[in-house]
């Protein structure tokens, strides 16, 4: 698998010394992958992910993993708070509710297990 680095002006440091111990999975609600790339590349947006991964497999890094990706708002887990703090986010292209959630393809599916396989 081919990692393509594109970098989303969407992100800033882990709170309090905080480090990765979640993996957050999202699918993005957008008709297509580069429609989601350009809405969480977008500073206006100030939504990120440190990976998005498209239908036919590609995948981008948005945002590196040492840093705090925006993806998960202010989300909490288990007690504990600031979940982009604490997770690396991954979105996956999938149209969702527009297209009645869609199955998620196996050329998808084989690149998530393996980007899974290195964080």
């Amino acid at each position: 698998m081919r990692i393509v680095e594109r970098s989303s002006p969407n992100f800033g440091p882990r709170r309090d010394g905080l480090r990765p111990e979640l993996i957050v999975l999202h699918y993005t609600a957008m008709a297509t992958a580069e429609a989601a790339l350009e809405r969480l590349c977008d500073p206006a947006a100030e939504v990120s992910a440190h990976y998005l991964v498209a239908e036919d497999g590609r995948v981008w890094r948005l945002v590196g993993e040492a840093e705090r990706a925006w993806h998960a708002g202010v989300g909490a887990w288990r007690g504990g708070g600031d979940v982009n703090s604490r997770s690396i986010g991954i979105e996956l292209a999938n149209p969702g509710p527009l297209a009645g959630f869609p199955p998620y393809p196996e050329p998808q599916m084989a690149a998530l297990e393996t980007l899974l396989d290195g964080v």
